[in-house]
């Protein structure tokens, strides 16, 4: 069985490289991965918590399956938004479409 904290530590990795994408990346795409990032090191954080704790109803692994549902909901808005800024701007640099003015 693999121990709590290697699961920590690979979860606070994926968190800092997502935090790390979130601050530098100017690409709206590799934004919108950076949030993923981060939402799925939550989501092993809920799972290895919930295995290690020994919670018998699994509630760990249903709040993974909500933060899963909202994550996607939350990228299928984000790349609309993307394309939608991209059919007019013709880039997703994040630069470029700072302001509402078209």
């Amino acid at each position: 069985m693999i121990p709590l904290g290697h699961i920590v530590a690979l979860s606070l990795f994926l968190f800092c490289v997502g935090v790390y994408g979130v601050l530098t990346q100017r690409n709206a795409i590799r934004f919108l991965i950076s949030v993923e990032l981060i939402l799925n090191a939550a989501n092993i954080n809920l799972i290895a918590f919930n295995k290690y704790l020994g919670s018998p109803d699994g509630l760990g692994q249903v709040f993974a399956l909500f933060v899963i549902g909202v994550a996607a909901a939350a990228s299928v808005v984000g790349l609309i938004l993307v394309i939608a800024v991209y059919r007019l701007r013709k880039s997703v640099n994040t630069d470029d479409f700072n302001t509402l003015k078209w």
